[in-house]
């Protein structure tokens, strides 16, 4: 894919999915988590999978839903003591590191916008050191409002301000890039395979890649329009 480079100044990232491989979330709720909540049950173990389920399930997209904090305290549970357990599954999503090198040799500003807590924040770049190439980290719980709500965008423009048709946003959520959009924001891209355990999803209403190296020369340039 091609972008004109010259109408951007500002890269917005997501990074669960888009920076970082998702498989590591994916497995901690939908597996680590459940089967580590479930061994407080021993008589009724998969109904108690089904109940968990239901109660992420039901608050999915809203800032809860995200929240260690909450999770720790509605489940009685170190969530980030459990994470740590399989940290070793936290990885850079293939050319992450080089895109982010590309966009700091362009001279975009590279900000972190992100709905994921602090501490799980904390964790992964203790992981993965991306936070390195990164000039600023926003997390949602900074606002009090998750990505999807255009509260979370009025308030990162009052905290940061930008211009809407100068920003690129990439993220892996249909979601969160229509919240974006609705907003304002011009350059939009989807990350299809955000999960390297899963096959990529190609349909989408958004411009969509795989893999960052699409956006690279093989020189590890950006790529611009003429």
């Amino acid at each position: 894919m091609i972008l004109e480079w010259s109408e951007i100044d500002t890269v917005f990232l997501d990074m669960d999915g888009t920076l970082l491989d998702l498989h590591f979330d994916n497995f901690f709720w939908l597996s680590h988590l459940p089967d580590h909540y479930a061994t407080q049950f021993p008589e009724n173990e998969d109904q108690a999978r089904r109940e968990l389920h239901q109660q992420i399930m039901s608050r999915r997209g809203t800032l809860p839903w995200y929240c260690t904090d909450f999770w720790s305290g509605h489940l009685g549970l170190n969530i980030i003591a459990l994470k740590r357990q399989i940290s070793h599954l936290i990885k850079q999503r293939p050319y992450s590191i080089d895109f982010l090198r590309a966009l700091a040799n362009e001279g975009k500003a590279r900000v972190l916008l992100t709905n994921a807590h602090r501490d799980g924040i904390d964790l992964k770049f203790s992981v993965t050191g991306i936070d390195a190439h990164l000039d600023s980290v926003i997390s949602s719980h900074d606002f009090d409002h998750p990505k999807e709500s255009q509260l979370f965008w009025q308030a990162l423009q009052s905290s940061m301000p930008f211009d809407k048709n100068r920003v690129l946003f990439v993220d892996d959520s249909e979601s969160v890039l229509s919240a974006a959009r609705d907003y304002g924001i011009k350059h939009l891209l989807r990350i299809a395979k955000p999960d390297s355990q899963k096959p990529a999803v190609l349909e989408s209403s958004f411009p969509s890649i795989v893999d960052f190296d699409q956006l690279l020369s093989d020189a590890g340039n950006l790529l611009c329009d003429g």
